[in-house]
C-alpha cells in the first residue's frame, strides 16, 4: 500500500512541472504559460527579505532604514589641560647612600704581653695620641737596661782601641815598631766602632719593644667597646687576634654611593673643579646635610653599571653615624630652556610616548620623547611652549577627537574652571534629525 501513495505523489508532482521551464536569467521556474507563471524565488534571503520586498543597498555599506540615515558622531569628551611649560630644570640624582667613616682603626697589639692598665672609657672621644692602654713592661726595660751597659762596655773597649791606635802611629814614626803592627792595631779600633754601632742599635730596638707597651690612639675619634679587660694577655703577629678596640673618626665622615656610568663624565669634571655640591638627608626628620664630592672609583662595576663614590661632609654634631641610611641627591647639570609638561599628562603606548595637544577643540596627538623627569614633571622634546596638553579625561579621548577643555585648577584654587567650547561641541542643532 505504501508503494502505491509513493507513485501517486510523484505523478501529482510531475503533472504540476509538466507545462514549466527553468529560466537561467532569473533564477525562477516559470510557467510555459505567459499568461499564468508559476515561479518560486531561488534564493529568497539574498534577493530580498523574507516576505519578499526587497532590500535597497545603501551607499558606504550602510544598509538604509526607509526613514533616511542618521549621523553617528561621538559625543565630545570634557578633560582638562596644562601648558608646556620652558625653563632651566637642574637634572638632580637621587639614590641611597651608606654613611661611611674616613678613617677607622683596629688597634692591635705589637708585643705579646698582659694588660696592666685601660686608660680610657667606652666610647668616649679621644684624640690623636692618647694614651690608651700600658702592657706590663718589666721585661722589656731589663732588655734596655742591659742594652746599655753592653754599648757602655763597647764605647770604654773603643776609646782604648783608639789610644793604642794613636801610640802605634807614634812609635812606627820613630821606627820603632813595623808597619805590620800598626795596621793589626788599626783593625783593632775600627772592630771596636762597628761593635759600638751595634751596640746602639740593640739599644734603639729594645727601646722600641719597651714603647709597645704604651699604646697610644692612632687617630683623633671615638672608641668603641673594649674587648680586652686588666690582666689579659694579648699577643703580637698572629692572625686570630681581637682588635683590642677601634678607633673611628667621625669628623668629617663621608657618605659611600653609586653613580650611574652615564653621569660619569659629570662627576669627573666636578671632582677637577673642586667637588660637586652633595646632599644628604637622614630619615625620619633627621636633617640635611651638605657635602662635596671627594673620589671616584677608577672602574665601572659591570655587573651593575655604576661607579663608586663618596662624599665628605663636616659632623660637628655628630648626627652622621657610620652605616646609617641616607638619600643622597647630586645636581650634575642644568638643562636650559627646557620643555616641561606633568608626567601625569604623558602615554605609554604601543606606538611609544605621546601626549594630546588640543587645537581648534579637538585632541591631537604628538609623539614626545622623555629627557629627563623628576617628581611630577617631565622634560620632553617633541611639543612647543605654550601647547595645551590633556591632563585628565586622555583616557577616554581619541585622536582628532572633539573635546571640551578646561584648565587644570592651580594648587589651592576653587576647582571650578570655567569651561571653554565651540564649533563641535556637541550640542544637537534643530532641523537636525533625531
Amino acid at each position: 500500500m505504501k508503494t502505491v501513495f509513493f507513485r501517486m505523489c510523484v505523478g501529482l508532482v510531475s503533472v504540476g512541472l509538466a507545462g514549466a521551464t527553468w529560466s537561467q536569467q532569473s533564477g525562477s521556474i516559470e510557467s510555459a504559460s505567459k499568461d499564468k507563471p508559476v515561479a518560486v524565488a531561488a534564493n529568497p534571503a539574498k534577493e530580498g527579505r523574507a516576505d519578499g520586498a526587497p532590500v535597497q543597498q545603501a551607499k558606504d555599506g550602510k544598509a538604509a532604514s526607509g526613514q533616511g540615515g542618521k549621523s553617528n558622531n561621538a559625543p565630545p569628551v570634557s578633560v582638562t589641560t596644562v601648558k608646556v611649560q620652558q625653563r632651566d630644570v637642574p637634572v638632580v640624582l637621587k639614590g641611597t647612600g651608606t654613611v661611611v667613616a674616613l678613617t677607622s682603626v683596629d688597634v692591635r697589639a705589637q708585643t705579646t704581653n698582659t694588660i696592666s692598665k685601660v686608660h680610657f672609657s667606652e666610647g668616649q672621644f679621644v684624640k690623636k695620641g692618647q694614651l690608651l692602654f700600658t702592657l706590663d713592661a718589666r721585661a722589656d726595660e731589663a732588655n734596655v737596661a742591659k742594652a746599655k751597659a753592653q754599648l757602655a762596655k763597647d764605647q770604654a773597649s773603643y776609646a782604648d782601641a783608639k789610644r793604642q791606635y794613636d801610640r802605634a802611629r807614634d812609635l812606627f814614626a820613630q821606627n820603632f815598631i813595623s808597619k805590620g803592627a800598626v795596621d793589626t792595631s788599626q783593625s783593632q779600633t775600627e772592630a771596636m766602632a762597628a761593635t759600638v754601632a751595634a751596640d746602639q742599635a740593640a739599644l734603639a730596638g729594645a727601646e722600641v719593644a719597651v714603647s709597645y707597651s704604651r699604646i697610644a690612639a692612632p687617630v683623633g675619634g671615638r672608641v668603641g667597646a673594649v674587648n680586652v679587660s686588666v690582666g689579659s694577655l694579648v699577643q703580637a703577629n698572629t692572625a686570630n687576634t681581637t682588635a683590642l678596640v677601634t678607633v673611628t673618626q667621625l669628623d668629617p665622615i663621608g657618605v659611600a654611593f653609586s653613580l650611574p656610568q652615564r653621569n660619569l663624565q659629570e662627576a669627573l669634571q666636578a671632582l677637577k673643579k673642586g667637588g660637586a655640591a652633595i646632599t644628604a638627608t637622614l630619615g625620619d626628620a633627621g636633617g640635611e646635610f651638605k657635602g662635596k664630592l671627594t673620589f671616584v672609583d677608577n672602574a665601572v662595576d659591570a655587573a651593575s653599571g655604576t661607579v663608586k663614590v663618596k662624599a665628605s661632609f663636616a659632623n660637628k654634631d655628630n648626627k652622621l653615624w657610620p652605616g646609617a641610611f641616607v638619600q643622597v641627591s647630586q645636581t650634575v647639570k642644568v638643562l636650559n630652556d627646557a620643555l616641561v609638561v606633568p608626567q601625569a599628562a604623558i602615554i605609554q603606548g604601543v606606538r611609544g610616548t605621546i601626549v594630546y595637544v588640543i587645537a581648534d577643540n579637538k585632541a591631537n596627538l604628538k609623539p614626545v620623547k622623555v629627557v629627563f623627569s623628576d617628581g611630577i614633571d617631565a622634560v620632553v622634546t617633541g611639543v612647543k611652549a605654550g601647547d595645551r596638553v590633556i591632563l585628565d579625561g586622555k583616557q577616554n579621548v581619541r585622536p582628532n577627537g572633539v573635546v571640551i577643555e578646561r584648565e587644570a585648577p592651580a594648587k589651592g584654587g576653587s576647582g571650578k574652571p570655567a569651561a571653554k567650547t565651540g564649533e563641535g561641541s556637541g550640542k544637537s542643532n534643530k532641523g537636525q534629525p533625531s
